[in-house]
């Protein structure tokens, strides 16, 4: 009898790093583990001078590996039939982008007595915003000098992204700068770390980072090229020669498990470890991504991901954060589109204004499930966090319409899941609108899974069926699916990520059908949500918003006799 196969999928989150061990013939998780960092605050380490600040120590990192792959390997030698001899290949997914600066050797600044205590010589986590005028800044230089550049990140360079963060560390702290010979990702750091080789010249870097993060794009031969970087400053621009010139999609073999990384970890070393990628794609691929359906990774904010063929001719979609060739299944263009806040705004309201807590959520979500579409006369617009897409504004806001001296807090709080819903449904329309019909949704993630009125509710406003993925844990299924790819045919089952979906995902009974009832009026208030976006959001618009509370109040009577 041939012994039974598993993966490993390794999944690094904002506050925590997570082991899942997966059969790789039926996909089902035998044993996983979550190690909290123990640095800064929930593992992120802020700056008190500067609220946009957010960085991680790589101590973190290599601590977390170790901590939650030995714990899921002690849970999993209790299972029938494992052996740690048959864990066939490992797949690595991280924050992003989280860029870090490195030695020569491509180890972090942070791990040296030089820098110990310098917060600037951390990872530089996704969600830090300390660099939003550098961000700027190369918008307005790329939409002068090399427009193209743009067009496969929505026209917008972003705070959170690969070179805006570097740029602004040459500003803060040159010292940092200086000393570092490269900067790594995350996601391509760790896989290197596994193989014992993290000189940067050798680390296969992930084409998901660097497209959706670093303008990579093979169609201009790679990373921005040395004389528009060098725009921004020449140190910039020289820096270029020490990163790379090629980029991978996560079926490529980044290594082999190193003889030292296997003692720690208690594996035998040689296993395959796949080029990294980035935690909201690898979701996707866990949760059954394919042309046509789109997953939506649901929890503070949203990340959509879907995929297109590649027809030969470039795809372009104005107001989408990334078009990648590979970034999510390898052969299709990757795309990534989302909402800045979702699952924040609703837990503003209630702590924040309503001064309550979990239960709160829930007695709320219990009274607005008895509310039908429209009674509550109100309408939202969801840019408390601004807008990802399809405007690409930060500096834009929220906003309630509607409310009278009779508006309750159930109301309100149904008026917000709608609007996330109709931020949702614009991002689909634009996809459409630019060839890449949404035919099938899967969500996943906490909200997905607890939530089922925000279920239902997208539905009804999308007009589509919405499944659940069958895993909860998306990023670290994708990861280890990657895993068993990299095996390859001779140790692994499969030969595509295709292959590989189609036995080890799957999507849960419970289903949210579209209510015809509630279709009609849906469309009404998009249209009136739609006339607001469109006010609000886009430059020199001349829509006349006159009409807006009137037909508010007509909808209201309307559904209410």
């Amino acid at each position: 009898m041939a012994p039974e196969k598993y993966t490993i999928g390794i999944d690094f989150g904002t506050n925590s790093v997570r082991a899942v061990i997966v059969d790789v013939d039926t996909g089902e998780e035998i044993a996983t583990n979550v190690r909290n960092y123990r640095r800064g605050e929930q593992g992120v380490i802020t700056d008190p001078a500067n609220p946009h600040v957010a960085r991680q120590h790589p101590a973190d990192y290599h601590e977390g590996l170790v901590g939650c792959v030995t714990a899921a390997l002690a849970e999993a030698h209790s299972v029938p039939g494992f052996a740690a001899e048959g864990i066939i290949g490992i797949g690595v997914d991280t924050t992003g982008s989280t860029p870090m600066p490195v030695d020569r050797e491509g180890t972090p600044l942070a791990l040296q007595d030089e820098f110990k205590d310098n917060i600037n010589a951390l990872a530089w986590l996704w969600k830090d915003h300390s660099s939003m005028a550098e961000a700027e800044k190369i918008t307005a230089l790329a939409t002068k000098h090399r427009p193209h550049y743009l067009a496969k990140c929505g026209g917008t360079y972003s705070s959170e992204w690969f070179f805006s963060k570097i740029w602004h560390c040459l500003f803060v702290a040159p010292d940092v700068f200086e000393a570092a010979y490269s900067w790594v990702e995350f996601c391509d750091y760790i896989p290197a770390l596994l193989a014992g080789d993290t000189r940067p010249e050798h680390i296969k870097r992930s084409v998901c980072a660097a497209g959706h993060k670093a303008m990579y794009c093979e169609e201009w031969a790679g990373l921005p090229d040395a004389e528009f970087l060098a725009m921004l400053d020449p140190k910039i621009g020289q820096l270029r020669s020490r990163l790379y010139e090629k980029a991978y999609s996560s079926d490529v073999i980044a290594g082999y498990l190193s003889p030292e990384w296997a003692e720690k970890l208690g594996l035998v070393a040689g296993i395959p470890v796949a080029v990294g990628g980035f935690d909201a794609h690898y979701g996707a691929v866990g949760a059954g991504v394919a042309a046509g359906t789109v997953v939506k990774i649901i929890g503070t904010s949203t990340c959509d991901i879907t995929v297109a063929p590649k027809t030969g001719e470039s795809l372009n979609i104005p107001g989408v954060c990334g078009i990648v060739d590979g970034s999510v299944l390898p052969g299709y263009y990757g795309i990534e589109a989302g909402q800045s806040a979702v699952g924040d705004i609703f837990n503003w309201f209630v702590t924040e204004l309503c001064e309550g807590d979990a239960a709160l959520h829930d007695e709320l979500t219990s009274q607005a499930s008895a509310l039908k579409p429209g009674q509550s006369g109100l309408l939202a617009l969801d840019w408390n966090n601004g807008n990802r897409t399809i405007l690409v504004d930060a500096r834009l806001s929220g906003l309630l319409l509607g409310q009278t001296l009779q508006t309750n807090r159930a109301e309100v709080y149904r008026a917000l899941i709608e609007a996330t819903a109709f931020g949702a449904l614009t991002i689909h329309n634009r996809l459409a609108e630019y060839g890449v019909p949404i035919e099938r949704i899967v969500a996943c993630g906490g909200i997905a899974e607890k939530n089922a009125l925000l279920m239902q509710i997208y539905a009804d406003v999308s007009g589509k069926s919405i499944y659940l993925s069958r895993s909860p844990q998306t990023c670290a299924l994708g990861a280890a699916i990657f895993g068993a790819v990299v095996a390859g045919s001779e140790q692994g089952d499969y030969e595509t990520t295709e292959q590989a979906q189609a036995a080890m995902t799957g999507v849960k009974d419970t289903v949210y059908e579209p209510n015809p009832d509630s279709q009609p009026v849906y469309g009404q208030l998009y249209g009136l949500y739609k006339q607001l976006h469109d006010s609000f959001g886009l430059e020199g618009h001349a829509d006349c918003l006159y009409d807006v509370m009137k037909r508010l109040l007509d909808i209201k009577q309307q559904v209410s006799n």
